[in-house]
């Protein structure tokens, strides 16, 4: 069981990570915006309303189609009239370019640098992170550890530097796949390794604040890092190839470790905080809550379940309410009780996906490449449209391991993204238009 599932993880090999409650950005300009990875919030969530609460056969309204964007799996960033995304063409240059949300048409290209680990195993090396915007900047990481802050109106670089050279990086398999983690005047990125497993910089010069030298010297997973409160300490929570971690935001001293999060093959997990309570996921084996709380001068990680079968997969998960929804190895999707672990229902679905939350329904975008879209409820599975999008791109296969619909959905000012490698489609999914 374990090498199968070692092999479509390795099949899968990808930046996606689930969502976190609390993480925070700076405050985008409009609720409706999707500045960053996994929303406005870093929870998979929009606030939006008054969408479609059920798609007419074949799907939503198509308003548009691009091809030969470079290839890559970055999911979008959308704020106001643009969209934002990495791509990259070859192994010599990985780029952020932005477009116009009117019609995909591109509008600024701005190379950052190589593809990380080109050598990688399966060969899929491609751009995998999803670009932060935060006012009138954008931070950017390559998979070779290029990070760099950009203009968001002309797509000139203000600063740049290597984390992999800089801080002793060390990157997984997969190269570098996190999504930069803007909080007040800080930006927070994990190099991997033990000079700097963490690092805190001044997001508008780029200058270190801190360097976490987590114990055991953990190499960079594929998750990305949130913002938690628990046992009264503000805290950056991540998954790293040994386990999930807390460290002091403020001053980067290491906290905490659960290491049932890395039980899985791999860590794609991009933890889940609410409140003083944070949720983990071990990838294709089950899922881990952990209460933070007070110890003395420091704080502990009590766990409070680890249950299998629970969301741990590539495509994320979500909450609403107090359940969790996301899929799981088997490739059903699973509504579980937040607080207990309780599975309510699973379902067979559009298989392994990626999942958005809006006005009541769960996005779903299958790595088969379909989409799906399901009323969020712990009473059971309740679907409300599926369709294909037309004309997606050809997969690679290499041997066993073939390539997926990795991307994950976007929803912003009543439209819904998808991207597949070189492809992205705009679709209208506002009721009453």
């Amino acid at each position: 069981m374990k090498s199968r599932l070692l092999t479509a993880t390795v099949a899968l090999c990808v930046c996606f990570s689930v969502v976190s409650i609390t993480g925070a950005a700076s405050a985008p300009a409009s609720t409706s915006d999707w500045p960053q990875w996994r929303g406005p919030d870093r929870n998979g969530a929009s606030q939006e309303r008054g969408l479609l609460k059920q798609w007419p056969a074949g799907g939503p309204k198509l308003l548009w189609q691009v091809n030969d964007l470079g290839d890559g799996y970055s999911t979008p960033a959308v704020v106001g009239t643009r969209i934002y995304l990495m791509s990259n063409r070859g192994m010599e240059n990985e780029f952020v370019q932005a477009l116009s949300t009117k019609d995909g048409t591109p509008i600024w290209t701005t190379r950052v640098g190589n593809v990380g680990n080109p050598n990688q195993n399966p060969p899929y090396a491609k751009a995998r992170s999803t670009p932060t915007v935060d006012g009138n900047l954008i931070y950017a990481l390559g998979s070779d550890g290029d990070l760099a802050c950009l203009e968001t109106k002309s797509g000139k670089i203000r600063w740049q530097k290597n984390i992999r050279k800089e801080f002793g990086g060390q990157p997984g398999e997969w190269a570098y796949a996190e999504s930069p983690l803007v909080d007040g005047d800080v930006l927070v990125v994990t190099p991997g390794g033990a000079q700097a497993t963490l690092a805190a910089l001044n997001k508008k010069t780029g200058a270190v604040i801190w360097k976490s030298a987590v114990p055991g010297g953990d190499a960079a997973g594929y998750a990305s890092a949130v913002v938690m409160q628990g046992g009264g300490r503000k805290q950056y929570v991540q998954l790293l190839s040994k386990g999930m971690v807390g460290v002091d935001a403020k001053t980067g001293e290491f906290l905490w470790r659960n290491k049932e999060v890395a039980k899985g093959p791999a860590q794609y997990f991009t933890p889940v905080a609410r409140g003083e309570y944070v949720y983990g996921g071990a990838l294709g084996v089950g899922g881990v809550l952990v209460r933070v709380k007070s110890d003395g001068n420091t704080v502990a990680a009590e766990q409070v379940y680890f249950t299998r079968g629970l969301p741990n997969g590539i495509g994320g998960a979500v909450v609403f309410g107090e359940h969790i929804y996301g899929t799981e190895a088997g490739k059903k999707l699973v509504a579980a009780e937040f607080a207990t672990g309780k599975v309510k229902w699973q379902a067979d679905t559009i298989g392994w996906a990626s999942v958005a939350y809006a006005d009541g329904n769960l996005y779903l975008h299958g790595m088969n490449g379909e989409v799906a879209l399901a009323e969020a409820t712990p009473e059971g599975y309740r679907e409300k449209g599926r369709f294909t999008p037309p004309a997606p791109p050809k997969k690679k296969q290499v041997g066993p391991f073939a390539e997926g619909a990795f991307a994950y959905p976007v929803i912003a000012n009543g439209r819904l993204y998808i991207r597949d490698l070189g492809t992205l489609w705009a679709y209208d999914i506002k009721a009453g238009r």
